[in-house]
């Protein structure tokens, strides 16, 4: 059975939710985070082992509150993403406080992750269906051209919206063979009577496509996107003007880099499941209540591991 691997990107766990970390916060009937539900979907789709890229600061809260556990269940891994990691030759600027980005999230996992994985983010549930497509894609052979093969789940921009204000999602263009030719920002995406509005970037709202396909950070990649992204964290790093403590290197970015240089060829993946996740407070009884019915629909059992 071919090797593969989850990376989960949590470093940003710092951002504080009601009083408390929100992907830490309980939301299944016996204390289970989101996390736990990837994981779960993750296993039965064939993945077979764990990286999480958290922070030092919060490794023990981390390992307390589901890296000990999850380990009893499937091989874990910590990488540990800091501002400092940087290349040889480099420095953090004056007056940056956070790290660089999810480019930088992944990229610390180099010598921890040797081979096909995935990515996701740490505080949304993105359905069974994402995982056993990236899955399948990733452990099949792909026709031997110059390009990497690499994946996305595309999900459905109306099963992405929330009900508690705007978002901003990465909404997918692609081609005939439903490749992906690249990923446009939108911000300020509501849903409406008609269907789904966004922001045009000067403050009007303007109609889009509720049935478009959206990227919410799902990758399939292979190792050696490893090699690439450190020489391109290095030619990031090297281009920044002088006071940029802001700039961040972004997978979107950098897997659209790689597409316009005929580097890298990205299918798109449909997934009709729904998303969900905690991007305002008022979402924790949306994901708590979605997770009742799918327990209650015998999706999930009612305790996990």
């Amino acid at each position: 059975m071919k090797e593969t691997t989850l990376v989960i990107m949590a470093a940003g766990m710092g951002s504080r939710f009601g009083g408390g970390i929100k992907q830490l916060e309980p939301m299944g009937p016996n204390g289970e985070i989101i996390m736990d539900y990837s994981i779960y979907d993750a296993m039965e789709a064939g993945f077979n082992k764990v990286v999480f890229v958290t922070r030092k600061d919060l490794l023990e809260t981390f390992k307390e509150v589901i890296g000990d556990r999850i380990a009893k269940v499937i091989p874990v891994e910590y990488a540990l993403q800091e501002l400092d990691n940087l290349p040889e030759g480099f420095t953090v600027p004056e007056g940056r406080t956070k790290p660089w980005g999810t480019g930088q999230a992944i990229l610390s996992c180099k010598g921890i992750v040797n081979n096909p994985f995935v990515v996701i983010n740490a505080d949304d549930y993105y359905g069974k269906e994402a995982f056993k497509l990236i899955h399948d894609y990733l452990v099949e052979e792909h026709n031997d051209t110059e390009k990497y093969n690499f994946c996305m789940a595309g999900f459905i921009l109306g099963n992405t919206l929330s009900e508690n204000g705007g978002v901003t999602r990465g909404i997918c263009v692609v081609d005939e063979e439903e490749n992906l030719i690249g990923v446009k920002e939108t911000g300020g995406i509501v849903r409406t009577e008609e269907g789904a509005a966004c922001d045009d970037g000067k403050g009007n709202q303007i109609p889009c496509d509720i049935n478009s396909h959206v990227s919410m950070n799902m990758w399939g990649f292979t190792p050696d996107f490893l090699d690439e992204l450190e020489d391109g964290f290095k030619e990031f790093l090297s281009n920044l003007k002088e006071g940029d403590i802001k700039s961040e290197y972004l997978l979107p970015m950098i897997v659209d880099d790689m597409i316009q240089q005929q580097k890298a060829s990205v299918a798109v993946l449909e997934t009709k499941d729904k998303w969900f996740g905690v991007t305002y407070k008022e979402d924790k009884p949306v994901v708590v209540e979605s997770i009742r019915k799918l327990i209650a629909e015998g999706v999930y059992p009612e305790k996990l591991f």
